[in-house]
């Protein structure tokens, strides 16, 4: 027996808040040679309370979804799962979604342009460790690496407990963004945004946005001006 032959389906869950689009995976999927679909969400909150109970090996996430985003939703589950592997199968490849899904952990991402056996491929790449990355996704890397000279910037390391989307909020908030100019920047609701700003406050014991300034600036997460 071959060694294809033995080896057991990938455990999958899709997240997706298009109900079409996120049926249409499962289908699809459903018809795939060693995957087997175990679960399903609508949106990122719904997609780390189904990796709690099914424990998949890989969750396709979506990103830009209501309640909890694919970023955020990522990270969460990468932190509480970590036998559960995330590939992005996404619309969008723009610096602006890529990079962060991948410092919240991705190990694979898709456009949803992407082919049955490219996902079969992006699924089975993560569980042996690699990445699954499209070719167009492994073109912007190199491209990005050629444009600065080296690898990307590691995010800064959190503090008190901060998530990675809490310590973008309080960046924004420190560059002097409002609720609705940083829902906008992240593509999530403003109540999302206050969401995140009470669990930063209630974390580091900040009482206004003034302290949460500071609060930045001491912590390095941001640099004065320069002159």
């Amino acid at each position: 027996m071959t060694e294809e032959a033995e080896r057991k389906p990938a455990r999958v869950v899709v997240a997706d808040d298009q109900t079409v689009v996120r049926e249409g995976i499962v289908m699809l999927l459903g018809l795939l040679p060693g995957i087997e679909v175990v679960g399903a969400a609508g949106d990122g909150e719904e997609a780390v309370r189904v990796v709690a109970e099914v424990a998949p090996d890989v969750v396709l996430m979506d990103l830009r979804m209501p309640r909890c985003d694919g970023v955020e939703a990522t990270r969460r589950i990468r932190a509480e799962h970590p036998g559960t592997q995330v590939v992005v199968l996404t619309t969008y490849a723009d610096d602006e979604s890529l990079f962060p899904a991948l410092a919240a952990g991705a190990r694979g991402y898709l456009t949803k342009d992407a082919g049955g056996d490219e996902i079969v491929r992006a699924v089975h790449s993560v569980l042996s460790g690699e990445a699954g990355l499209s070719p167009s996704v492994q073109r912007r890397l190199l491209e990005r690496l050629v444009e600065s000279g080296t690898r990307p910037p590691a995010p800064p390391e959190v503090p008190d407990g901060l998530t990675v989307r809490e310590t973008e909020v309080l960046v924004l908030i420190a560059d002097g963004l409002s609720n609705q100019e940083i829902a906008r920047r992240l593509h999530v609701s403003t109540a999302t945004v206050k969401t995140h700003i009470n669990n930063l406050f209630t974390k580091t014991g900040l009482k206004d946005r003034a302290q949460a300034v500071r609060y930045a600036y001491g912590k390095g997460l941001v640099r004065p001006p320069a002159g």
